[in-house]
């Protein structure tokens, strides 16, 4: 009898670890970002966001990345991938330049599903990539899209040269001499202004993110990525 008893005793400790696992998960589900952590990612990304409250959550996550001290690689991946394998509900879009030193995802501690990424070299909106942008608010319900300049960006360097260049590089030239005979031959100043101009051009040129940012639907801002500190600072 003394032996049964020992048996039915033995789960007892599997419940209070189970229970405990349960209450370490409710807690990391419900623990706010400002102390460092956040809300599960697959929450986050498929929660309802303002268009404030996006651009928010965005920086947040990049703050998190620039203390170290992110939490999107803790994301069960294979849950992630079961919850987005028919569907994207990215709650922000960010048009950044093709440059390998800007890993859009880790810069702003996001992981699958979360951010619609579109990347050309020197974030410039040609109408391509405002389609792609116009279908992540349309259609994908995007809550914010951020053009992303960043530090010692080629394309604007090679547009302040000016020097001949191969094939079609020279095509973004356009896109980009705006900014700098706004902002000067200084290569950062530059793609500052013109992570500005191209966030005014969506605005003003695509009657689709226009009507979106009228109704309070969505917002568009400019932001700077620093290389060195790996901080992104907001430009409107």
């Amino acid at each position: 009898m003394a032996e049964a008893s020992r048996t039915r005793a033995a789960p007892a400790p599997r419940r209070g670890f189970l229970k405990a696992s349960v209450a370490s998960l409710a807690a990391r589900l419900v623990a706010g970002s400002g102390g460092g952590l956040a809300l599960a990612s697959a929450a986050r990304a498929q929660g309802v966001f303002t268009p404030d409250g996006a651009l928010q959550e965005m920086m947040a996550g990049n703050r998190r990345f620039v203390a170290s001290g992110m939490t999107s690689f803790n994301d069960d991946l294979a849950i992630l991938k079961e919850k987005t394998a028919e569907k994207q509900e990215p709650f922000a879009a960010v048009l950044s330049c093709a440059d390998s030193r800007v890993p859009v995802e880790i810069v702003f501690d996001q992981s699958i599903g979360h951010l619609f990424v579109v990347r050309v070299a020197g974030n410039v909106a040609s109408s391509l990539m405002i389609a792609s942008l116009e279908y992540g608010a349309a259609v994908l319900g995007t809550k914010v899209i951020m053009v992303l300049g960043h530090g010692s960006c080629g394309a604007v360097k090679a547009t302040i040269e000016g020097q001949p260049v191969p094939g079609q590089i020279s095509a973004l030239y356009s896109y980009i001499r705006p900014a700098v005979d706004r902002a000067g031959r200084d290569t950062d100043a530059a793609s500052k202004a013109n992570a500005s101009l191209q966030a005014t051009l969506l605005r003003e040129s695509s009657p689709v993110i226009a009507e979106a940012v009228k109704s309070g639907k969505l917002k568009v801002v400019a932001a700077f990525y620093d290389l060195v500190s790996g901080r992104v600072s907001l430009l409107d």
